[in-house]
C-alpha cells in the first residue's frame, strides 16, 4: 500500500513538473515571439496581472522604510553623543571663563588697592597614592622645610583636592576629599548657604548640613567659606549634582584620577619690624 502511494505521488510530481516546464517554455515563446497580435496579447495580460501583484511588494517597501528609518535613527543617535561630548567639552570651558571673568573682575577693582599678601603656594609631585578604596589620600614630594604645614589646602587643576595631613621634613600626606574621613565647610555661591563636604570613598562626595535644600539645584557652585580659618574662603570645590537616590553630591572641578602635581597653599608668617634694621639678615 505504502508502495502504490508512493508511486502515485511520483507521478503527480512528474506530472507537474512537466505542466511548469511546458507553462514556462509556452510563455517564454509568447513573450519572444514578434508579432502585433501577441504584442497586444501581452500588454493585455501586463495590464491584468500586475496592478493585482501590488501587494506581494508591500512588504518589500516596508522592510525598505524600516531599514531607512534605522539608518536614520543610528545617524541620529550618533550626532547626539558626539554633542553630548562637545557638551562636556563646553561645560569645562564654562568654568574656567568664569573664574577668568570673576579674576578679571577683581583685578579691576583692585587697581589702586595695596595689597597685603599673606598666602603662597607650593608645588609637588605626587609620588605615591594610597591604592586602597578605604583610604583615599595622596604623597607629596614637600614638607615641612618648605613651609607646608598641617591642614593647608591642596589644589588641583581648577579646584580643590584635598588638606594636608600629616607633614614631614621632605614629604607630607593629603587627604583627598572623597575620603571617608575628610569633611570641609562650603559655601554655595548663588545663595549664599553653609554646608559641609563630607568624603564617603565615591568619586562625588555628599554635600549634608544646609539650611534648606529646596533652595539649591543641580549646576550651582560650591566653594570653600573659610570657617574655622584652616581653609582659605572662596577656593573652587566643584558643581552641585543630585545622584540617583535624592541625595546631593558635588562634581568635583579637579579630576582625582590625574594627580600627577598639586599646589599647597602656605600661609607667610607677618614679622613686625621693631627697628630699621629689621630687614638686615646678619
Amino acid at each position: 500500500m505504502a508502495l502504490e502511494q508512493d508511486a502515485a505521488w511520483k507521478a503527480v510530481r512528474r506530472f507537474f513538473l512537466i505542466v511548469i516546464v511546458l507553462s514556462l517554455a509556452l510563455l517564454f515563446a509568447l513573450w519572444r515571439t514578434d508579432n502585433q497580435r501577441l504584442e497586444r496579447f501581452r500588454y493585455a495580460i501586463v495590464d491584468e496581472i500586475v496592478p493585482s501583484t501590488n501587494f506581494l511588494l508591500r512588504p518589500v517597501t516596508i522592510a525598505y522604510q524600516m531599514i531607512a528609518d534605522f539608518n536614520s535613527y543610528t545617524k541620529l543617535y550618533s550626532q547626539n553623543q558626539d554633542i553630548k561630548r562637545e557638551l562636556q567639552k563646553m561645560t569645562g570651558w564654562k568654568e574656567a571663563a568664569l573664574q577668568l571673568e570673576q579674576k578679571n573682575a577683581q583685578l579691576s577693582i583692585l587697581n589702586k588697592l595695596k595689597l597685603n599678601s599673606t598666602i603662597n603656594w607650593i608645588t609637588g609631585q605626587v609620588v605615591a597614592d594610597s591604592g586602597s578604596p578605604f583610604n583615599q589620600s595622596a604623597l607629596l614630594n614637600i614638607g615641612s622645610r618648605e613651609g607646608v604645614k598641617d591642614g593647608s589646602a591642596a589644589m588641583g587643576g581648577l579646584g580643590l583636592v584635598g588638606r594636608v595631613s600629616g607633614v614631614g621634613e621632605k614629604i607630607c600626606r593629603v587627604i583627598l576629599l572623597t575620603d571617608v574621613s575628610s569633611s570641609i565647610p562650603v559655601l554655595i555661591q548663588k545663595t549664599g548657604q553653609s554646608g559641609l563636604v563630607i568624603g564617603d570613598n565615591s568619586f562625588n562626595p555628599k554635600l549634608s548640613f544646609l539650611e534648606s535644600s529646596r533652595a539649591v539645584s543641580a549646576g550651582m557652585r560650591v566653594v570653600t567659606s573659610g570657617q574655622g580659618g584652616v581653609l582659605p574662603p572662596n577656593l573652587l570645590v566643584g558643581r552641585i549634582s543630585e545622584d540617583s537616590t535624592g541625595t546631593l553630591r558635588v562634581i568635583l572641578a579637579a579630576d582625582l584620577k590625574e594627580l600627577n602635581y598639586l599646589r599647597v597653599l602656605v600661609k607667610i608668617d607677618k614679622n613686625n619690624l621693631t627697628s630699621p634694621g629689621g630687614l638686615i639678615v646678619n
